[in-house]
C-alpha cells in the first residue's frame, strides 16, 4: 500500500485530483487505503507534509469512530454512514446480512451531493465491495461518475473489477493493489479452517457425484451467509489450485486440467457477485470442475 499512498499523496499536492478511482485488490489494504484517501482529500492543514494532517478541523471530524451498521434497504439502519463525523465523507458499503450494494445506496448518494459541500472543501465517497454492485446500480452510478459534482470523488473499492462493466472501469482511475502473499492452503502456517476445507478439496477425487451435490446442499439457507460459505470455498479451491499449476510447472507436466477448474472457479465468483447465482448452484459448479481437475 505505500507505493499508492505515496503516488496519491503526490497528485493531491499537485492538485490532481480525479472524479473516481477504482481502487483493486484483495483483502483489506484497498479499503484502508480508500478510508485513508478520503481523509486525504478532505484535509486542508498539510500542503507538503503528512497527509492527512490530524491537526486541521477536517482531519480531526473525520477521525474513526464507531462505525454504524448499515442496511442496504435503509429499513433498520442508515444507508450510508460518514468517515468519522465528517459530514461530506461518505462510506457505502454492503448491509448486514445482504449481498449487494443496492441502487437505493446509489441514490442516497447521489441525492446527497446534489446538495452543496457543508464544510466548503473537497468532498468524497467510497462504494466498499463495489464488485456487489448489481447492474441497474452500476449504470446509476455511471451517470454520476461521468459528470461528478465539482470538488468530489468516487472511490470503488474492489477485489477483482472483473465484476464492474467496462464503461465504470474506463471512467475510474485504477490504483492496483497487489496480492500480499498468504501462507499456502495446506501448509501448518494457513489458518485451521482454512487447511481443514484444502484437505477436503483435494479428496473431491475420490467422492461420487451424490456426495459432492450433498457437500453443495451445505449452501442452503439465508443467501449472505450461503454466499459468504461459497465465498471461502471459491477462494481457498482457487489458492489450492494456484499451488497445484506451481507444482505442475516445476515438475515438468502439463497443469491443462487444473488451469481450466482455475478460470471456472473465477467464473463462479463473478456468476455469485454479479449474476444473483444461486449459491448451492455455485458450489455444485465450483466442486465438479474442482473434481474434474484432480480426475
Amino acid at each position: 500500500m505505500t507505493d499508492a499512498r505515496e503516488k496519491l499523496s503526490a497528485a493531491l499536492r499537485a492538485g490532481r485530483v480525479h472524479g473516481a478511482y477504482l481502487f483493486a485488490g484483495p483483502g483489506e489494504p484497498p479499503r484502508r487505503a480508500a478510508h485513508w484517501f478520503a481523509r486525504a482529500l478532505a484535509c486542508s492543514g498539510a500542503a507538503s507534509g503528512e497527509l492527512p494532517c490530524e491537526a486541521c478541523a477536517a482531519c480531526r471530524r473525520s477521525r474513526a469512530g464507531e462505525p454504524a451498521a448499515l442496511d442496504g434497504d435503509g429499513k433498520s439502519g442508515p444507508l450510508y454512514r460518514h468517515v468519522g463525523e465528517h459530514p461530506d465523507l461518505l462510506w457505502v458499503e454492503r448491509g448486514d446480512e445482504k449481498t449487494r450494494v443496492t441502487i437505493k445506496q446509489v441514490r442516497a448518494l447521489q441525492e446527497v451531493f446534489r446538495l452543496k459541500g457543508v464544510e466548503g472543501g473537497r468532498r468524497a465517497a467510497v462504494i466498499a465491495d463495489a464488485e456487489w454492485l448489481n447492474q441497474e446500480a452500476q449504470n446509476a452510478l455511471l451517470r454520476t461518475i461521468e459528470e461528478p459534482p465539482p470538488r468530489t470523488s468516487f472511490v470503488l473499492v474492489c477485489a477483482s473489477p472483473a465484476g464492474l462493466l467496462a464503461t465504470v472501469r474506463s471512467r475510474c482511475l485504477r490504483i492496483d493493489f497487489p496480492l500480499e502473499r498468504a501462507p499456502s492452503p495446506s501448509s501448518a502456517e494457513a489458518p485451521e479452517e482454512v487447511r481443514a476445507l484444502a484437505e477436503r478439496i483435494a479428496s473431491a477425487a475420490g467422492c461420487t457425484l451424490p456426495e459432492l451435490l450433498d457437500w453443495a446442499e451445505e449452501f442452503r439457507g439465508p443467501r449472505a451467509i450461503a454466499a459468504a460459505g461459497v465465498g471461502e470455498l471459491l477462494a481457498t479451491g482457487s489458492a489450492w489450485l494456484h499451488e497445484q499449476i506451481a507444482l505442475a510447472a516445476q515438475a515438468g507436466r502439463e497443469p491443462g486440467p487444473a488451469l481450466a477448474a482455475f478460470a471456472t472457479l473465477a467464473d463462479c465468483r463473478r456468476s455469485l457477485a454479479q449474476r444473483n447465482a444461486n449459491p448451492q448452484m455455485v458450489a455444485e459448479r465450483a466442486l465438479l470442475s474442482l473434481r474434474e481437475a484432480l480426475a
